[in-house]
């Protein structure tokens, strides 16, 4: 799989990528000839880890990563 980080492009082209919908077509064109067509497909968000919890025991979670995450640095 081949990624390209949008910051790397010039603005216009970046621009007109981010703009494209799911089932939009991109075409790739070099010297009049198509190169290739890529149909978009917008994946789905990753579901939340942390699910339905209420605010108080969310923030607990995060700060209990956070925690963890520290002692293992350091």
């Amino acid at each position: 799989m081949t990624s390209i980080d949008l910051d790397d492009l010039p603005p216009k082209v970046a621009r007109q990528l981010a703009a494209l919908e799911a089932g939009d077509e991109l075409l790739l064109v070099r010297s009049g000839g198509l190169v290739a067509r890529l149909t978009v497909a917008l994946a789905a968000p990753p579901p939340d880890p942390l699910g339905d919890l209420p605010p108080e025991e969310r923030m607990a979670e995060v700060m209990d990563h956070f925690k963890s995450i520290i002692e293992e640095e350091f």
